[in-house]
């Protein structure tokens, strides 16, 4: 029977960095999406923080208004990354048992 000895704790470190890989690579896979303004912009993106789409609703598009849209945009994106980034501390969290290890998400 072993102890808890240096390559007892270098062989979970491996497997955790493995884990890791692997929820890193689904997390690519996820998808969260928002959507800001009753509807009228959408965001989604994915659980890697890369925006697969922008949806605006055509009746935003007032010349007049530009600010606005453009506010609403910048919400909805910003809520998505806030979303996919608690999506990847979740599945991140499960592995470290809720350690926080600078740079992983």
């Amino acid at each position: 029977m072993r102890g808890g000895g240096p390559m007892d704790l270098l062989e979970q470190v491996q497997r955790m960095q493995e884990e890791m890989a692997q929820v890193q690579q689904s997390l690519a896979e996820e998808i969260v999406e928002v959507t800001v303004g009753g509807g009228a912009v959408r965001a989604v993106m994915t659980g890697s923080l890369n925006l697969k789409e922008l949806h605006i609703d055509p009746d935003l598009l007032d010349p007049e208004d530009v600010d606005m849209l453009q506010d609403m945009i910048i919400s909805a994106v910003n809520q998505a990354i806030a979303k996919a980034q608690e999506l990847a501390a979740e599945r991140m969290g499960a592995i470290t048992g809720g350690l926080s290890i600078p740079g992983l998400f």
